[in-house]
């Protein structure tokens, strides 16, 4: 299928930013310098056991930042922090149904990293599509989980 039927199929897929991801070294210590910038303190932290992070969750007006330590050494987080240090990490989009998106995309070229939506945190299914083919920035994908309540 070429991108002009896909168009036709599935346009506006990619409602709007759900949130930036910020890699960080300290939660405690970013949550409080983001309260400060921010004038709100976190909504949410949860921890994503699948990815090894921790995250935070703020909200300014209509837009969320997600801040997220690595619980280890191993975990993504823990080794984009080594390589380029604190900020951004990626841009999530949401979508309106993540595995029609996901098969877009690869049939559009792009690497997705997950074969499947996994459990993300904030109530999403998440998938990632890799930054080579994304001019070097993380994108992931963001679905409301069906039976969650939104927050």
């Amino acid at each position: 299928m070429g991108s002009k039927e896909w168009d036709s199929i599935n346009r506006g897929n990619m409602n709007k930013i759900e949130h930036l991801g910020i890699a960080v070294h300290d939660l405690e210590v970013s949550n409080t310098l983001f309260a400060k910038l921010l004038g709100v303190s976190h909504y949410k932290m949860e921890e994503v056991a699948s990815e090894g992070v921790m995250t935070s969750f703020f909200k300014a007006g209509p837009n969320k930042i997600e801040l997220l330590q690595a619980m280890d050494g191993d975990s993504p987080i823990a080794q984009f922090l080594e390589k380029r240090g604190e900020g951004v990490h990626h841009i999530a989009f949401a979508v309106d149904d993540i595995r029609l998106e996901m098969e877009r995309l690869a049939q559009e070229g792009f690497t997705v990293l997950d074969k499947v939506p996994k459990m993300g945190a904030d109530n999403k299914l998440v998938a990632f599509l890799h930054p080579k083919g994304t001019n070097g920035v993380l994108i992931e994908l963001c679905q409301e989980a069906p039976g969650l309540e939104k927050v």
